[in-house]
């Protein structure tokens, strides 16, 4: 049993349970159903990395540990841990010799994309790859509907400085209009590397 604790404060005690035969077969069966985003996206960039079209990998998520037990010479037991606050974006990687960096967020909203599923701090680090000639981007899902876009850094800061005005999401219509479709597919599952080519190449 160990505990971690989000960067809100609240804490997460994980136990470890055997799981039984029955519920290993439930687990199979349902396997394919309900993949999230990043699901999606990191068996893309499998994909990608096995035909040798992209690197791109999500960045680990930074951990402080406090407190670590030993009881094996050989083995050590983290008992309590921080998840520390990601101070930039999922993902980013290599593309046909460019720079490429980009969020993936998703909301069960049908109509609107909330500002409060990005930071202030990054949506600095997407201005900061714009300023020096990189690809960034998002990624935003519409769960109830299974709609993926690619979403330009740029139009989401724009939509993020309006939020002095009392603005509080992206209209779903201004995401159509601005935003590019992702297919889903087979292999790979979301085929976000063909948008790119026909916006940033």
């Amino acid at each position: 049993m160990g505990t971690f604790h989000y960067p809100n404060g609240k804490k997460v005690t994980s136990i470890v349970k055997k799981q039984s035969s029955s519920s290993t077969k439930k687990d199979i069966s349902y396997s394919n159903r309900g993949m999230s985003l990043e699901d999606d996206i990191n068996q893309s960039n499998e994909y990608y990395l096995l035909t040798n079209q992209a690197i791109i990998h999500k960045k680990p998520t930074p951990v402080q540990i406090v407190n670590v037990e030993y009881p094996k010479r050989s083995a050590a037991v983290i008992r309590e841990a921080y998840f520390k606050l990601a101070s930039t974006t999922d993902y980013n990687g290599v593309y046909k010799g460019r720079y490429i960096d980009f969020e993936a967020k998703e909301t069960k909203n049908k109509t609107s994309f909330p500002l409060k599923n990005f930071h202030e701090h990054q949506l600095l680090h997407m201005r900061h790859i714009l300023d020096h000639g990189g690809i960034s981007f998002v990624i935003l899902r519409f769960s109830q509907t299974d709609e993926s876009y690619l979403f330009d850094s740029s139009h989401l800061i724009s939509f993020w400085n309006e939020q002095k005005e009392g603005r509080k999401s992206i209209p779903k219509g201004e995401i159509e209009e601005k935003g590019h479709s992702i297919t889903i597919g087979y292999q790979p599952r979301l085929n976000y590397l063909q948008v790119v080519d026909s916006v940033y190449f």
